[in-house]
């Protein structure tokens, strides 16, 4: 996915890190402002996450706003509410697969089937995209705690490299 838009920031790393970074949050742009949802975040605010100049974050959003492809793209980003952290206030649980080989189908099917076998449901899946993450990870909240005597099973999913109780 990333190499299909860095040629659009070519020679311009800040704005290749800015836009990274919105893809990451899943910061939207629209009618050249950048919101996270429909909150509209300031450039200043943008400049200090991205540890560049305001004036970068101004030259990204023009540079997304004259190209169709990225202006179509950033307008439909949305972010996530992520739970992994909040799980054991709830008295969910949460656990983190690494795997050996992120693109590999069947992981996160294999793991779930393992869930559901103990009668546990699954709240929410988070998954990191390979292309934009160094080191992917699979995140799944659970409506309970997922019993430690199944993570060896877990593990023994084919493409599963690790699995931590969060």
């Amino acid at each position: 996915m990333w190499a299909r838009f860095r040629t659009h920031f070519k020679g311009f790393p800040a704005q290749e890190k800015v836009a990274q970074m919105m893809v990451l949050y899943g910061l939207r742009v629209h009618e050249g402002h950048v919101f996270c949802g429909d909150i509209k975040v300031s450039d200043t605010a943008m400049a200090r996450a991205s540890g560049v100049d305001r004036r970068v974050v101004t030259a990204t959003v023009a540079t997304i706003e004259k190209n169709q492809d990225l202006r179509s793209f950033y307008d439909r980003l949305r972010p996530v509410c992520h739970l992994r952290d909040v799980a054991p206030l709830m008295n969910w649980g949460a656990l983190e697969i690494i795997a050996t080989n992120a693109s590999k189908p069947g992981i996160l099917a294999g793991v779930a089937a393992i869930i559901a076998e103990a009668g546990i449901s699954v709240r929410q899946v988070v998954i990191d995209d390979p292309e934009i993450f160094d080191e992917p990870k699979g995140f799944i909240v659970t409506e309970a705690p997922v019993p430690e005597r199944l993570l060896p099973r877990i593990k023994q999913v084919d493409g599963v490299k690790s699995v931590v109780l969060v």
